[in-house]
């Protein structure tokens, strides 16, 4: 008797908290209907802490990121939700928005993933197929401008290094013309100072001419003078 009582009290219990959460679920999705999503963002938060598992409660918390714009916080909570549940309806809907919320964030390539996990668990979920296709499509245009940017990229590239050849060639041309320049400046400088040296020892030459008739004259004026006054003409027998 006392076991009976004891499952009656489980079970009691058991029910009491599951309709304490899906009674915080549905005030969160009056607030959600109302468009007042910071009230049933609380709502969502507060049964997923009594119930971290609740499908309803990390799914529909998912919707209200989604609806303030807060597609990375939505991505991570559909794929929360997807976790929470097996049956394959409710994950073809965790995986459906979890496809939205990368499309909105042009994450194209992971958009079209989570659409495909979407019709694997429910192949008949047309707005899933559509998406798909859409998402194909954009995926499609986002590659091609990739390629695009990148064999422009690669041109500018190619150019860069052409223009940085030509400037190369054009400041080795330039050192060259102003080797030459030097070189020829310093061949004139020798020149100048190799004629100076010439003139300085023609000059040198006729000082020296100079000094040495200058040298002459003073040796014959110094000997008629001794001629005149210091000589004495031998004397005649």
């Amino acid at each position: 008797m006392r076991v009976i009582l004891f499952l009656i009290v489980i079970l009691i219990n058991s029910n009491s908290f599951a309709q304490n959460v899906n009674s915080t679920i549905r005030r969160g999705n009056d607030a959600y209907n109302n468009k007042k999503y910071k009230d049933a963002e609380i709502d969502y938060k507060t049964a997923i802490e009594k119930d971290a598992k609740s499908f309803a409660g990390n799914y529909n918390l998912g919707n209200t990121y989604y609806k303030k714009g807060n597609a990375e916080d939505a991505t991570k909570q559909f794929m929360q939700a997807a976790g929470t549940t097996k049956d394959p309806i409710e994950q073809s809907k965790a995986y459906y928005n979890l496809g939205n919320s990368y499309l909105k964030s042009e994450k194209y390539q992971e958009s079209v993933d989570a659409y495909k996990m979407a019709l694997r668990q429910n192949p008949k979920d047309d707005d899933a197929r559509y998406n798909l296709a859409y998402a194909l499509a954009k995926l499609k245009a986002q590659q091609q401008k990739n390629n695009q940017q990148n064999k422009n990229q690669q041109n500018k590239n190619e150019q860069n290094k052409d223009q940085q050849k030509k400037d190369q060639q054009q400041q080795k041309n330039q050192d060259q013309k102003k080797d030459q320049q030097q070189k020829q400046d310093q061949q004139q400088q020798e020149q100048k100072k190799s004629s100076q040296l010439k003139i300085s020892k023609e000059e040198a030459e006729r000082m020296l001419q100079a000094l040495k008739n200058q040298e002459q004259k003073l040796q014959k004026k110094n000997a008629k003078k001794f001629d005149a006054t210091g000589g004495k003409p031998e004397k005649e027998w």
